[in-house]
């Protein structure tokens, strides 16, 4: 469908085309030098000792539980109002994904106080998901995780360039984990991220990114090895030269565009409340400093999405939802005895609709959005 006002869309100029070309030229197209440049550029960016650049952010995640030693018979407590990949990720390694409730109806984030009620012996980890751009409370959940002795997996794939008390978010875990999907705030296509203060676990990711191989093919084609060992059952996650030479441009432009993000999800909070206050907009208050990725809101009680979104639809606004909560799937419900309950995210989870919000959004399609929202309310109240 030709949309009006896309879900999102992707800032891709001259600039990135010169990038790539330039990888074009030096005939070298797996991950070599530009990659290594976009790792430094990232870590220093974030403020971690080390950025390992991956084929996206579900290797990411993959490959931060295996580095953190999750295995059969372990635990890792996660959201269930996040992308899929977030627990499949845990089932990898063969430990198991335990489900925790979300904070309430104005942040999507893990409930420390629910983080806490799910530890036993076997709990392994945290992941934590900055929803929509916006952080965790991460003091709370730095501290749970000390006091029980726990590692925290930082899901950053809506958050690259937040921050809170200072500190970018990637950097107060163990690990981050970011996307540079095509919807994301920054983009190379397919993409992702790891970053680390950790020598030891960055030695070990660099290891599991590359078939566990103790030399790549660009350090042989330099002339700095020779030969190589492997020392570990590692995977082919690694990232190449084109997409890491986008990435580079894309982390130049993150901060302005960002600044941008934060610009328009003002005005929609503003102009919510006064044109359609029925719908409640969650994070109108929140903690840090925003990526805004995504602008949810929650429509009232009793009113049916679907005629809703079908009404946006009509009107050529694109609509989606995030997301359908990972504890309601066959997967994850096939081998339950019990249902799970998480009242909390499930009652989000009905409500919640995501609008358009990309920086090439003009504060004209701001308003339009916002007016199609109180219209299309009215029709799905009326059909309800």
């Amino acid at each position: 469908m030709d949309w009006r006002i896309p879900l999102a869309d992707m800032d891709l100029g001259p600039e990135e085309e010169t990038a790539v070309l330039a990888v074009l030229r030096s005939r070298w197209l797996t991950m070599g030098s530009v990659t290594a440049q976009f790792e430094a550029e990232f870590a220093q960016f974030v403020g971690v000792r080390h950025a390992i650049a991956v084929t996206n952010c579900t290797a990411a995640l993959h490959l931060a539980g295996l580095a953190l030693g999750w295995g059969p018979g372990d635990e890792v407590i996660v959201p269930a109002l996040t992308f899929v990949a977030t627990a499949n990720a845990v089932t990898y390694s063969g430990a198991t994904p335990v489900f925790a409730d979300i904070t309430g109806e104005e942040d999507f984030s893990l409930d420390p106080a629910d983080v806490a009620a799910k530890i036993t012996p076997r709990t392994r980890a945290i992941v934590v998901v900055h929803y929509a751009g916006y952080a965790c409370d991460m003091g709370q959940i730095a501290e749970i995780a000390r006091q029980h002795g726990l590692a925290i997996v930082e899901d950053v794939a809506h958050a690259p360039g937040a921050a809170l008390n200072g500190r970018m978010l990637g950097a107060w875990g163990n690990v981050g984990c970011f996307s540079f999907f095509s919807n994301k705030n920054m983009s190379t296509g397919e993409g992702g991220m790891l970053t680390t203060d950790d020598d030891g676990l960055a030695q070990q990711l660099r290891l599991l990114r590359a078939h566990g191989m103790t030399s790549l093919t660009w350090e042989r084609h330099k002339g700095h090895a020779w030969r190589y060992d492997v020392v570990a059952p590692g995977y082919n996650y690694r990232i190449d030269e084109l997409r890491a030479a986008i990435g580079r441009v894309q982390l130049q432009k993150l901060p302005q565009n960002n600044a941008r993000r934060r610009a328009l999800n003002a005005q929609y909070v503003a102009q919510l409340g006064a044109r359609a206050p029925q719908v409640d907009v969650p994070y109108s208050v929140h903690r840090g400093v925003a990526a805004c990725h995504i602008r949810p809101i929650l429509l009232p009680e009793g009113v049916e999405r679907q005629l809703f979104m079908a009404a946006m639809q009509t009107q050529g606004i694109q609509t989606s939802i995030h997301y359908p909560p990972v504890h309601q799937f066959t997967q994850y419900q096939k081998h339950r005895t019990t249902p799970l309950a998480l009242p909390r995210t499930d009652a989000v989870s009905r409500r919640e609709v995501t609008l358009p919000l990309y920086p090439a959004m003009t504060d004209a399609d701001v308003a339009q959005v916002v007016e199609a929202v109180r219209s299309a309310l009215q029709a799905a109240i009326a059909s309800s």
